[in-house]
Order: structure tokens, then sequence, then C-alpha cells
């Protein structure tokens, strides 16, 4: 007889477990709607308002520095990698021959000057000359004038008289001489002094010019930043405008980034930014702003642009290069950027009252530099003291001019 598991009667049968697969894919959905409702909100009041682009690269001013003369290097001073300041000498020249040219120059303003110094007597002598010369006329006037009166009364002969007359006419003809050479000397020193003269001038240029050429021997840095791509070496003969070696001022650094044309509608400049870059993560946000729209598109700057004029042409969506600049250089020098990193730019839409072109010219210099204003700072003062020297009477320091 074979056994069965029967339930007592009268006992309830307890339902099987309900599966938990169901309740959970009913959740999944009523998440994924909610999300959609949320990311549909967001987009629409806030997240429509932002473009974003990875295609973004700090770039900056890499300063050349280059020689201004042909001479030998004999010292560098900074090599890459180096913090410089404004003024700061990188690279020192061999002076010899500049040196030789300034004291050639100093010569030739010294002789200079004791020629036009001659130039003033001559004309102190040509008018002396013209006061003899006036005096001898009078005379020979005085005489023939006497000799008339007796040749009526027929004192003397007609051939002395005729003697009289000539000594007249010669003596005559010597003052206009000497007038016309007084005039001659004269125009060559005019209303001028020593100092103002056209030949002392000119050699006074010379000199000044020598002097720069010795001063621009020590070739100083432009600007403040780091050295970088350092060519130049020790005993090197340098060219004028060979790139010896950059500095790049990374305070001044600036991002290029290269949104798509379709994401330039609603950009204007002046709208804010946030710049992340991958050498430290999202951790770290620069907070910049548009400094300008590109004019162009990449392409049509490029060396080789394209051409569509072509049976076979297919539209590509074009980049347009965008100019973000940074507004709070503390955080430039807490996380500094080098050339060349990648970068993602957001760009915040809300604000479109900027204009898309830039409406006024600049009022002032971009980038300028007076590391060279000053290299000519003793050449008056030497040339003065040369003229000096050589332009004083007997060491009284009177300058001659020309006398009226």
């Amino acid at each position: 007889m074979s056994q069965e598991n029967t339930a007592p009667a009268g006992a309830v049968v307890a339902p099987p477990p309900k599966s938990r697969r169901g309740f959970f894919l009913r959740l999944l959905v009523v998440v994924i709607v909610l999300a959609a409702i949320a990311w549909t909100v967001w987009y629409f009041v806030d997240g429509r308002w932002y473009e974003d682009t990875d295609d973004a690269y700090v770039n900056g001013n890499v300063v050349q520095i280059t020689p201004q003369i042909a001479a030998t290097v004999l010292s560098i001073t900074a090599d890459d990698g180096d913090l410089v300041h404004q003024g700061d000498v990188l690279v020192k020249l061999d002076d010899a021959d500049a040196r030789i040219q300034v004291e050639s120059a100093r010569a030739e303003l010294a002789n200079t000057v004791r020629r036009v110094r001659g130039l003033y007597n001559n004309v102190s002598s040509a008018q002396a000359d013209v006061a003899v010369r006036q005096t001898a006329v009078d005379r020979a006037r005085a005489d023939y004038n006497r000799r008339r009166d007796l040749a009526k009364t027929g004192a003397i002969s007609a051939e002395e008289l005729s003697h009289a007359l000539d000594t007249l006419t010669s003596a005559e003809s010597s003052l206009a001489s000497a007038k016309q050479s007084y005039s001659t000397s004269k125009v060559l020193v005019d209303d001028t002094v020593v100092a103002s003269h056209p030949d002392v001038r000119a050699a006074a240029a010379k000199l000044r010019n020598a002097m720069l050429e010795e001063a621009r021997t020590s070739i100083l840095a432009p600007v403040d930043g780091y050295v970088a791509k350092r060519s130049v070496q020790l005993g090197q003969r340098v060219q004028p405008g060979a790139a010896l070696m950059a500095v790049v001022p990374l305070h001044e650094v600036w991002v290029d980034a290269n949104f798509k044309e379709t994401q330039m509608q609603h950009m204007r400049i002046g709208q804010p930014v946030d710049v992340t870059a991958d050498v430290y993560g999202d951790s770290i946000t620069y907070k910049a702003k548009i400094r300008s729209l590109g004019i162009g598109s990449g392409s049509a700057f490029s060396i080789l642009p394209a051409q569509n004029a072509t049976g076979n042409w297919i539209k590509i969506v074009q980049r347009v290069p965008v100019r973000v600049v940074f507004t709070d250089p503390k955080q430039l020098d807490d996380k500094p950027l080098r050339l060349g990193l990648s970068t993602k730019v957001t760009v915040s839409l809300h604000d479109q009252n900027g204009p898309l072109l830039a409406q006024q010219p600049p009022a002032k210099p971009e980038f300028s530099t007076d590391v060279y204003a000053n290299r000519l700072a003793g050449a008056d003062a030497e040339i003065a003291k040369v003229i000096h020297d050589n332009a004083s009477s007997g060491g009284d320091g009177e300058q001659e001019k020309a006398p009226k």
C-alpha cells in the first residue's frame, strides 16, 4: 500500500511567495520617468543656456629674445624654466667693437666742435677785414675828392688824378669782395651757437647711435616671465634677429576654445566662463570671460584652405575660435597653466546683452614695455660734456655765437 503525503482535512494551504522582480522593474521605470522629467525641466530652465567644448587649449605670448647687433656671446644669465623680471640681463655680448665706435664718435664730435668754432672765428675775421677795407675806401675817396679839387685849379696833373681814381676803385672792389666773404662765412653760422650748429648736431647723433649700439650688447628681458626654448650658446656669433630664447609671461595666458558654429548663436562678448584644466582635474575651476569671438573659422585662416568648389563635397561643421581670458589672476598664481594644456570651457549664455563684435578700438596698447626707454639716459649728458670741453674759450665754458 503506497503512502501519500496528504494535508490533514481542514488545513489552510499557504500561497506561494510573490516575486520581487516585478516591483523593482516598476520602480526602475518610475525612476527613469522621473529622471527624464527632471532633466527636461532642468534643460529648458537652465541647461540649454550653457555651451561647452573640450577642444580648448591654453595659449599665451611667447616673447622672442633677439639681438639687435652682430656680436659674440660672452655670458648667458638665464636658462629654461628660470624666472626673469623685466629689465634683467639675459645675454651679454662682446662690446669691444661698440666701445671703439663710441670713442671714434666722441673724437669726431670733439673735432667737429673745434671746426665749427673756426667758422665763428672766420666770421669775426671777415667782419674785421670788412672794417679795414671800409677804412681804405673812405681814405681813398677823401684823397680822390681832394685831388679832384686841386686838379680844377691846375695844381696837379690829370695823370695824378687818374691814379687817385684807380686807387678808389680798387679799394671799393676789395671792400665788395670782403663783404661777400663775410656774408658767406656768416651764413654758415647764422642764428646758431656751437651746440645747435647742424654739423655738431650730426656728430652728436653719431655719438648717440654709437652709445646705443654699446647699450645693445646687453640683451634685456622685455617682460616678466619664464625662460623657454633657449638655443644660444657661449661663444656663438649671433646676428640681428636670430632667436636666442623666449620669455613666456604665464600670468598673461588665455584659452582659445574652438566651438562648433552651431554653438555660437547665443554667444556674446563678456559672458562668464568656467574653465577646467586636465592637469588639475575638475576640482579646480577657473573663472573667466569671453574676450572676443573669432572673425573666421579655423579653416578660413589655414595655410591651405579647403576648396569646396568641387564635385565631391561633404558639409563639415566648422569650428570658430573664441578667446577666453581669466578674471582672477590669483588663481593663475596658485595653479599656473602652461601653454598648450588641454582644458574644458563652459560658457553661460544667460546674459546676451554683450556685443557680437568689438565696438571700440583699444584705448591703450594691449601689451607694452619700457625696458628700452632709458638706454640713452646718459647720452645727452656725455654729448653736452664733449661740447663743453671743446667749445669753451680758454676753459671759461662760454659758447661762441655768430656776430650780428
